[in-house]
């Protein structure tokens, strides 16, 4: 019997995210990727399907890697171009009561203190329904926009995340007291300067000093998101992650990964079921299954292969305009994402992939595993499976054509997996973090790092270890104390 089925709405503030072309098909909505009713219509359909969460891809790097240069990106609006997600957060919580929301963010670009005050703004106005997908950023177009310098080198990206984690625990758990906020009208009193501690961190890639300007949020920490099954993107995961997105060619590549995602969560001192995984699907739901195949073909003929090759090519930091579409893919060390080239090479030594099968899997849907296409029981079959046979715990369900995608799915194969008995009928009370874990849970529980930061907590004088896959790196101080006393000040 399967498990309840967690789903996020999966999306990319741009005309196009994993179905290179799909913008031109006449009834997809995706060229008004840049008005807020687009945005407020896809929060209210994945509310209707009672939908965990929006979550919300971002990158401010071009890809770059097909043919040596953007052009093929830029003509076929491959992630091109894009907005910042985070902005059209508040509008979509405004329509909607309990649909979350997984920002992604890189601790390449955001400065920690202010990206803190950020999570914390949208955490309040939002009643804490709001996550943070935590990603590195490998583009080298996108930090040289930034700084003029190209990306660090993969493992060393994790260790800057390692110390950028460390520092907004500080912020988010440590700097404020749940004593500290007194609201008090009688006497005049907000909060108490006594109960409000000062942050003070100076490691090898950071120095921060100050108070969080934010009280606490309903979470304080947003809900965890982590993507990347790197050796140390998982080493990573199983220190800080809650939620973790994973896509895979195979179901046994994504059985091996979700067992060792928990068995290391388990070493790192946590529960497995700490972790929750999501893996990458797209569905093509219609009535029955000769109509969804129908459906499939038609979606096929504005499939765009230059844009899948110029997508893929920058994934896995292969130009594939190098290769015969018939050679075999082989392992390449890049500074891109290595889960990608791995699951094609190492995860299933068995499988052979060839750049025109890898192609042909990207076309619909970038190349999830789980490529569903059918009536609403054949697709509710295949999820089952899928979950029952490695141990996931929900989907990031992707479109083909926007919004329809997600309305097909919602009004047709929601209803089935709720006759099933395996996805809810109704949303949970409390925050993102409650709907997931249960009530009383709004915040990270103790077994998780960031429980060290919190005043009064036994909080190490050094960073926490690293994970043994992890490099080590210089630890940062984690003094606190005491905000510095406020000036007097007399009324006129």
């Amino acid at each position: 019997m399967s498990k309840d089925i967690r789903l996020n709405a999966f999306a990319l503030a741009a005309p196009s995210h994993l179905s290179m072309g799909l913008w031109r098909h006449p009834r997809d909505r995706s060229l008004d990727y840049n008005t807020l009713s687009y945005w407020t219509d896809l929060a209210r359909i994945a509310e209707d399907g009672k939908f965990d969460a929006v979550f919300l891809a971002d990158g401010i790097s071009l890809y770059d890697v097909y043919k040596g240069s953007a052009d093929t990106a830029i003509r076929r609006a491959v992630q091109f171009p894009r907005l910042d997600p985070i902005l059209l957060v508040s509008a979509m919580a405004h329509v909607t009561r309990h649909l979350g929301f997984g920002i992604t963010s890189s601790v390449t670009y955001e400065p920690p203190y202010l990206f803190a005050r950020r999570m914390s703004t949208l955490d309040h106005v939002t009643g804490g329904r709001v996550g943070w997908n935590i990603v590195t950023s490998f583009g080298d177009s996108g930090t040289r926009a930034l700084n003029g310098n190209a990306a660090r080198a993969h493992d060393d990206r994790y260790d800057v995340a390692d110390e950028y984690m460390s520092l907004v625990y500080k912020y988010w758990e440590g700097s404020w007291e749940d004593e500290a906020v007194l609201r008090d009208r009688a006497q005049g009193i907000f909060a108490d300067p006594a109960r409000i501690h000062q942050v003070r961190h100076e490691g090898e890639f950071f120095r921060s000093e100050g108070i969080h300007i934010c009280e606490p949020s309903p979470q304080r920490t947003p809900l965890l998101f982590q993507a990347g099954t790197s050796a140390r993107g998982k080493a990573f995961a199983a220190q800080h992650a809650e939620c973790v997105f994973i896509s895979a060619p195979s179901k046994k590549v994504v059985k091996d990964a979700v067992d060792d995602l928990r068995r290391r969560a388990v070493q790192a001192g946590r529960h497995a079921s700490d972790i929750k995984v999501f893996l990458s699907l797209t569905a093509i739901p219609a009535a029955t299954d000769e109509l969804a195949r129908a459906k499939y073909q038609d979606y096929l003929q504005y499939a765009c292969p230059e844009g899948a090759a110029a997508l893929f090519s920058r994934w896995a930091g292969i130009d594939l305009s190098r290769y015969a579409l018939d050679d075999p893919i082989e392992y390449i060390d890049s500074n891109h994402m290595q889960s990608v080239v791995n699951n094609y090479t190492r995860a299933d030594p068995e499988r052979v992939w060839t750049f025109r099968e890898i192609l042909a899997r990207v076309a619909i849907g970038g190349g999830s595993a789980s490529l569903l296409v059918g009536a609403p029981a054949t697709i509710a079959d295949g999820m089952q499976e899928w979950v029952d046979e490695t141990g996931v715990d929900g989907f990031n369900l992707g479109y083909a054509v926007a919004h329809e995608s997600f309305r097909d799915f919602v009004d047709l194969v929601v209803p089935e997996l709720q006759r099933r008995g395996v996805y809810k009928r109704d949303y949970a009370p409390g925050t993102l973090r409650e709907k997931l874990y249960g009530q009383g849970q709004a915040r990270l529980p103790d077994s998780h790092p960031a429980s060290r930061h919190r005043h009064g907590a036994d909080a190490p004088s050094t960073a926490p270890s690293a994970t043994p896959s992890a490099a080590p790196s210089a630890a940062p101080s984690t003094t606190a104390g005491p905000a510095a006393p406020a000036p007097h000040v007399t009324a006129p």
